[in-house]
């Protein structure tokens, strides 16, 4: 039988792992080719000091900032076939996580696969009538060198990430607003604001860390958001406001509630954007929005070309064992022991999960937001695609972290786990004086 020949755009932790997969199939698939538009492995765990652009004109694409320590315990975070070293804490700086996916990268003899440097300006669908439709992929590429180059899949992994791309939320007057206006993205150390006002948009993940390390380091932070009020106490110099109204004449902030302040920074950590600038979403049956890609079946592929798989565009997921599920999932589907339902059952499937989540009353932009419903997800990838399914101990542990997150965001991690079996973790002492 003829060897599938796959396309992985991106070498972050999914595209990895795809290729990771991909290499232990030699019977029914050629070496994947990985294409990496930086010079490196690691994706938005690659700590890059500069923000902006590369020297290639292109934007910088990670979003990690230096102090940045993992939010899941590396108990939670691993390939669930590729542990962490054990000597280290649960609660890793990005540092590590870089170094681990070095390590998993020559684990698995996945360097001589990738081309670094090299960005995916078009991936096409060609279809050619025989005894049935065929679906071929070209993916057109550019190296710095200059050189374009085109090759022809059998199936194409989008391993992309979707934390390059800033969503700047639509603030009226914001250009009214007289200070500094950053995102995230491009956030690195609170050195540069110590003794300034900030004004942090958005309590997710990375606001409420930064607002808490920007407070450390001196700077009067006010944290502006639309959830209800945080449980828990806020350290001296950090205090919660109501969402940003709008930016007055005179450049000062108004909120929900009425109050106004002034600011000299406004810090926008508001997410990201979807962004496929290399797809014809049209052509594919697609529709990209700001916040959501539809349809997907089973979160994965458009159903008008089911040889394509977006890996990892959920959010609130455990990532890496996530990936580790969709890639053999998808893996599964293209060596034929996943049959699929027909394109129109899998835009019925795809629709009425999106329709059922607007019954519930869920935001566009939180459709694509698993959160609780992901361990059923990977179940169900698991037993349709006949692989493993992720131990019971990895949803048991990540659960404990996040009640533990919600009570102590300060210094829950400073509690270390360990692995009893795949149904049972402890937890072990703290570090020595904490």
């Amino acid at each position: 039988m003829r060897q599938l020949r796959v396309a992985v755009v991106g070498a972050g932790a999914a595209g990895l792992c795809a290729a990771r997969h991909i290499l232990s199939r030699p019977d029914t698939f050629a070496p994947p080719v990985v294409y990496e538009l930086a010079e490196h492995v690691g994706g938005t765990w690659f700590y890059e000091e500069r923000t902006g652009s590369y020297d290639n004109g292109l934007s910088i694409h990670s979003s990690m900032y230096r102090n940045l320590r993992t939010n899941l315990p590396k108990e939670v975070m691993m390939f669930p076939d590729f542990p962490f070293d054990p000597q280290l804490p649960s609660f890793l700086p990005h540092q590590e996580v870089q170094k681990y996916l070095e390590r998993y990268c020559q684990s698995h003899c996945i360097t001589p696969h990738i081309r670094f440097s090299t960005v995916v300006d078009e991936v096409s669908p060609v279809v050619t009538e025989g005894k049935g439709p065929m679906t071929t992929w070209e993916v057109t590429s550019g190296d710095k060198s200059g050189s374009r180059n085109t090759e022809t899949f059998d199936s194409v992994f989008i391993c992309s990430g979707h934390y390059s791309d800033p969503h700047i939320p639509s603030i009226p007057g914001l250009e009214r607003f007289k200070g500094k206006v950053i995102h995230s993205h491009s956030y690195r150390h609170p050195e540069p604001f110590s003794g300034q006002s900030v004004v942090v948009l958005g309590a997710g993940a990375s606001g409420l860390d930064i607002s808490l390390e920007l407070g450390r380091s001196n700077a009067q932070v006010t944290l502006s958001h639309g959830k209800p009020t945080l449980p828990f106490p806020l350290p001296y110099g950090v205090h919660q406001a109501t969402p940003v109204e709008e930016i007055q004449e005179d450049g000062s902030l108004r909120f929900q509630d009425g109050s106004i302040t002034q600011a000299q920074v406004l810090l926008l950590c508001t997410g990201y954007n979807f962004s496929y600038p290399f797809l014809e979403p049209a052509r594919l049956g697609l529709e990209v929005q700001e916040h959501l890609v539809t349809p997907l079946y089973r979160f994965l592929m458009p159903p008008a070309f089911p040889s394509l798989f977006i890996i990892g565009i959920c959010k609130i997921i455990c990532p890496f064992p996530h990936f580790h599920c969709q890639v053999q999932f998808a893996l599964a589907v293209l060596e034929g022991s996943v049959a699929l339902p027909s394109r129109a059952e899998m835009e019925e499937e795809a629709q009425g999960e999106m329709a059922r989540k607007v019954e519930r009353g869920v935001q566009l932009r939180h459709m694509l937001k698993l959160d609780k419903e992901q361990w059923g997800y990977a179940q169900t990838l698991a037993q349709t695609g006949r692989f493993a399914p992720l131990p019971p101990v990895t949803q048991s542990l990540y659960e404990e972290v996040w009640r533990q997150r919600q009570v102590h965001p300060q210094n829950y991690r400073q509690l270390n786990y360990r692995l009893v079996s795949d149904t049972q973790w402890e937890q072990q002492e703290l570090h020595a004086g904490e």
